[in-house]
């Protein structure tokens, strides 16, 4: 009996066979486990081998739809939609009214604001319910994207599949999803304030525009990089030096990219887009007269609209010229057919966006081009993620 106790662990990890004579009951060859080993056995943890797939398709799911909630916020904002709603409770206006009498006290609540004595004094209960739907939308399709994170996440952390790098990258995310609904409402509480002093229409703060926008970037690009870095094996390239400047190049180029996207914020906030509709030229000038008209001077780059569509259009052509670059220096390397593809994908999409962002000027910022142009700037993001994907080290 000592014998089969101080054997049993041994037993449990290595399927040792059974003996004549090692219990009480005197087991034999091929009869059941002990009861010791079976208990060890049963108390076994999952392996989690099969773990890291499963989650990196719920990371590429979840930026998928941090994906559609940008291009809806950009909609939102197109269409002027999004300072409809002026109350926010987290559960309460998840009910949209239903009744007329709903609808009407719904309106008069919007009828307090700057946005309708300015703006829409003469806007009718139809037009309204446009603009509410409008922001309804975003605010419901933040919720599923909450959901989408936390409650897989609280699945997965139970199944034991979360590594423990993995469970502070999750905490991160799950944390970034929940600032940014807060973020988003203190982005539309700006808009909602009485500025006696100002002649503007009512607007959002180009400020608060751009940080719910690059919090929501930065969701983004870290759930996709996640997800693809569990997905796609990595490529045993030899460390060259051409590699190293080719890998650093590529990061570069991604900054760059993400710093585009961001200077579109403050694009649409001051909607800066409606001035200057031409194009290389900023009317009959390359350098416009009232580019530092306002005072102190680094106003100007995030209050002028002038000066913020001129900067947009230089981190675009500096951003298309780095892509081209790269494409050009990957030409010189020996690299696997996906990292090609990566590479050829990138300019593609890059050359794409540029004549989106050059025709939403030109035709004076229709709202389905405008939208397709912020979303070409997710696309040209993803695959200069995807392509930094490709070119990871190997760890040693």
């Amino acid at each position: 009996m000592l014998r089969a106790v101080r054997g049993g662990a041994r037993f449990a990890l290595c399927g040792a066979r059974g003996r004549a004579g090692t219990g009480a009951a005197g087991q034999g060859p091929g009869s059941l486990r002990p009861p010791l080993q079976r208990r060890l056995v049963q108390q076994a943890p999952l392996a989690p081998a099969a773990a890291p797939p499963a989650v990196g398709r719920w990371l590429l799911a979840c930026s998928g739809a941090v994906a559609g909630a940008v291009v809806l916020g950009g909609v939102t904002r197109l269409t002027e939609s999004g300072l409809s709603m002026v109350d926010w409770h987290l559960v309460k206006e998840m009910k949209p009214p239903r009744t007329q009498q709903e609808w009407e006290a719904e309106f008069q609540k919007y009828q307090q604001f700057p946005e309708f004595k300015i703006l829409n004094h003469d806007m009718t209960l139809t037009e309204f319910k446009f603009i509410w739907y409008m922001e309804y939308s975003h605010r419901m399709w933040g919720r599923v994207v909450g959901l989408a994170y936390i409650l897989p996440a609280a699945y997965f952390w139970r199944k034991g599949w979360l590594s423990r790098p993995m469970k502070g990258c999750v905490l991160a995310l799950c944390g970034l999803v929940c600032f940014q609904g807060l973020l988003g409402w203190y982005m539309v509480k700006s808009g909602l304030e009485e500025k006696p002093d100002s002649y503007d229409i009512p607007r959002v703060s180009q400020y608060r525009l751009a940080a719910h926008l690059g919090s929501a970037l930065v969701l983004y690009s870290a759930s996709l990089w996640t997800g693809l870095s569990l997905l796609l094996p990595r490529h045993k390239l030899p460390e060259s030096h051409q590699l190293l400047r080719l890998r650093q190049f590529a990061h570069g180029t991604t900054a760059l990219i993400f710093l585009t996207a961001l200077s579109g914020a403050f694009v649409a906030g001051l909607d800066a887009g409606l001035v200057y509709n031409s194009f290389p030229k900023m009317g009959e000038r390359w350098i416009p007269d009232d580019l530092l008209a306002f005072s102190p001077m680094l106003r100007n780059i995030f209050e002028n609209p002038t000066t913020v569509q001129f900067d947009h259009r230089i981190l675009g052509i500096t951003s298309i010229t780095a892509v081209t670059a790269l494409y050009l220096f990957s030409r010189r390397i020996p690299l696997p057919r996906r990292t090609k593809m990566a590479v050829t994908s990138l300019l593609a999409v890059a050359c794409i966006q540029v004549g989106l962002g050059i025709s939403t000027l030109l035709l004076y910022v229709p709202t389905p081009l405008a939208a397709t142009h912020q979303s070409g700037s997710l696309a040209l993001l993803s695959v200069a993620l995807w392509l930094m994907s490709e070119l990871r080290r190997v760890p040693k």
